[in-house]
């Protein structure tokens, strides 16, 4: 029986477009192993989402007219799997030539569906084109660490690079880069994204921050693993008492995935406002 790793997922492969609904084209993939290789084998340091935003979802109405809308979805970062995102791709354009009653009949089996692919309980908001309008833009809130003039010679992450002050009286301040640059797991493509960093702690070195977060550049790994990654890493490094990561990265095949970890509660859920480059 073939193992659901992202070697084995349709990720750098020709595909076949199916155009009839078909929920066994999604792939899930355990978040086990990679979470395995940053030390995370028990209790999880944070909690979080997973906020997948899709652009590309149609469907025939019962009279053969297309229907579109714009999918929001909202993954529990304790979910046991991931999707694979061309595999979430080829599963939505299954939708194209499928006659539904009405969005309520979309949106029961997109429920159904993605929630057994994550093995979670996923929410769901549809966007009818009525709403487009009022769709906003805006940018990640803090201070940006892109304007710090620095020298980079090292393109991948090295945890040794972030430092604090222990010294100096706590801080609580929100950080931000638009220089966030990984690649895809199995096909190397580039994934680009602004990233988003809170803390109370000891004051963090925002230069070995930025070239931390620069070094993720050569880096093949998931948009949720990278996030996840550089949580651990400055919990690991600066010892923060408090700490939320969110990456907003750029869309590919009509998908955008925006992972956002955290360790403590706060009264709102990161905002889901599209920024420029998205």
């Amino acid at each position: 029986m073939q193992s659901n790793t992202p070697e084995n997922s349709t990720l750098g492969k020709t595909a076949a477009y199916v155009t009839q609904y078909d929920a066994s084209l999604l792939f899930p993939i355990p978040r086990a192993q990679k979470r395995a290789e940053i030390g995370l084998t028990s209790t999880l340091p944070f909690f979080g989402l997973d906020i997948w935003n899709a652009y590309e979802i149609s469907w025939l109405n019962l009279r053969g007219k297309p229907q579109i809308v714009i999918a929001t979805f909202m993954v529990p970062a304790d979910s046991p799997n991931i999707i694979e995102s061309k595999s979430f791709k080829l599963y939505l354009n299954s939708f194209n030539q499928t006659r539904l009653a009405d969005t309520d009949a979309l949106l029961a089996l997109l429920k159904q569906d993605i929630s057994a692919g994550f093995g979670a309980s996923v929410q769901i908001k549809l966007t009818l084109p009525a709403e487009f309008s009022h769709q906003r833009f805006a940018e990640l809130d803090g201070l940006l660490l892109d304007r710090l003039d620095i020298e980079v010679e090292n393109y991948h992450p090295d945890v040794t690079l972030l430092s604090c002050d222990l010294n100096a009286s706590p801080v609580e301040e929100t950080l931000v880069s638009h220089l966030l640059k990984s690649n895809c797991l199995v096909t190397g493509q580039p994934d680009w994204g602004s990233v988003q960093i809170h803390y109370v702690g000891a004051p963090i070195d925002q230069a070995g921050l930025l070239k931390y977060l620069i070094g993720f550049r050569n880096h093949n790994e998931f948009h949720e693993q990278c996030v996840e990654r550089i949580f651990t890493d400055i919990l690991s490094g600066c010892k923060p008492q408090k700490l939320a990561v969110y990456a907003r990265y750029t869309r590919r095949g009509g998908l955008d995935i925006n992972p956002w970890r955290s360790n403590f509660s706060s009264n709102q859920l990161p905002s889901n406002l599209r920024n420029a480059r998205q």
